[in-house]
C-alpha cells in the first residue's frame, strides 16, 4: 500500500472522539495482550490533559473519513511534552504513518513552547523502540541491556525552536 499524494487528513480533537474509539481499543487490546493484564487507558490519564487548555493535543490522521493512526502529548514539565498513544491501526502498517504523527506532535509541541519531548515505551514493544531510535529520540536507558530487566523505556528529543 502507498499512501494517496495528498496523504492523510490530520484531525485535531480529543481522546473522548468516538472516532478515536477503534484505535484506542485496539491499543488496549495490544497492550492487555502483550502484557498479560487488563490495560483501561481511560485511567492511566483525565482525557482533558490531552487538551490545549491543559498544554497538551491529541490527533488522528484520518484516510477518507476513517482514523488509521493516532497519537497525543500532555504536558511533563514546563519545557518538556511527553508523549502518548502513539498508535497505528493493524491494517495500515508499513506506510511510515506513526513517523507522520510523531512529525505533526513533535512540531505542534514546538509551537507551543516546549523545548524537549520525552516518551516511555513498554519493553515488548521493539517495534516502538524502533520507531524512536529511526526519529532521532535518545534513549535514557542502557540498549545493550535486556529490555524486560529494565521496565519502561524512557527516551528524549531535544526540538528545535520553530522560526516565525
Amino acid at each position: 500500500m502507498t499512501l494517496p499524494a495528498t496523504g492523510p487528513t490530520v484531525l485535531h480533537t480529543t481522546v473522548t472522539d468516538p472516532l478515536a474509539r477503534p484505535l484506542l481499543d485496539e491499543l488496549t487490546h495490544e497492550y492487555s495482550t502483550r502484557y498479560d493484564r487488563p490495560v483501561d487507558l481511560g485511567l492511566e490519564y483525565p482525557a482533558d490533559e490531552f487538551t490545549r487548555a491543559r498544554g497538551g493535543a491529541f490527533l488522528l490522521l484520518l484516510e477518507d473519513g476513517e482514523p488509521v493512526a493516532g497519537g497525543a502529548y500532555r504536558r511533563y514539565d514546563a519545557a518538556t511534552a511527553e508523549l502518548k498513544r502513539i498508535w497505528t491501526h493493524s491494517a495500515h502498517r508499513r506506510r511510515g504513518l506513526a513517523r507522520r504523527v510523531l512529525d505533526v506532535l513533535e512540531r505542534e509541541a514546538a509551537a507551543h513552547g516546549y523545548t524537549r519531548i520525552h516518551l516511555t515505551t513498554g519493553p515488548r514493544q521493539p517495534e516502538a523502540k524502533g520507531l524512536y531510535l529511526a526519529a532521532g529520540y535518545h534513549p535514557l536507558f542502557d540498549l545493550t541491556a535486556a529490555p524486560e530487566s529494565i521496565g519502561p523505556l524512557p527516551f528524549e528529543k531535544h526540538l528545535e525552536t520553530p522560526r516565525p
